[in-house]
């Protein structure tokens, strides 16, 4: 796996669950997206807003890559009978680069978990990993950082 040395872009998405008849907006307006959670039956969309009037690539596979890794911590919740946050968020940004002649993708994320306690948030940031099929395919084919804020 071959590391950027020089970021040309960054897609950047923040996805929130809302409940599915409320009002979604994103922080920026300019590309509200609602997904549904595939196969979980919830009642819960996940929303993610990119910065840009027209949407890149970088954005749309961090939009549904955070989407999935979204539901993919609430599978993990429930394996543990724990409650989310109401306002339990995922930031993913993902960085197209070149090293040399070649180009990559690398990404980042940060798992916000008001009120939870840094080390159960970590549990389930991490498990989250282990069951998203984005993180499965991406998995030692890219850098991926992550981080937990609480």
């Amino acid at each position: 796996m071959s590391k950027i040395e020089k970021v040309l872009f960054t897609g950047k998405t923040h996805t929130s669950a809302t409940p599915r008849d409320a009002a979604a907006r994103g922080g920026h307006g300019r590309l509200d997206i609602k997904t549904s959670a595939s196969g979980q039956g919830t009642s819960q969309e996940q929303v993610f807003a990119a910065a840009l009037p027209h949407p890149t690539a970088e954005q749309l596979f961090a939009g549904a890559w955070s989407a999935c890794y979204s539901s993919a911590i609430a599978v993990a919740a429930q394996e543990k009978k724990l409650t989310l946050p109401s306002d339990l968020a995922v930031e993913v940004d993902v960085d197209v680069g070149q090293t040399g002649n070649d180009y990559f993708i690398q990404a980042r994320f940060n798992v916000i978990a008001p009120g939870m306690d840094r080390e159960v948030a970590e549990s389930l940031a991490h498990r989250a990993h282990e069951i998203c099929p984005y993180s499965k395919a991406t998995k030692g084919n890219i850098d991926v950082a992550a981080k937990v804020t609480v």
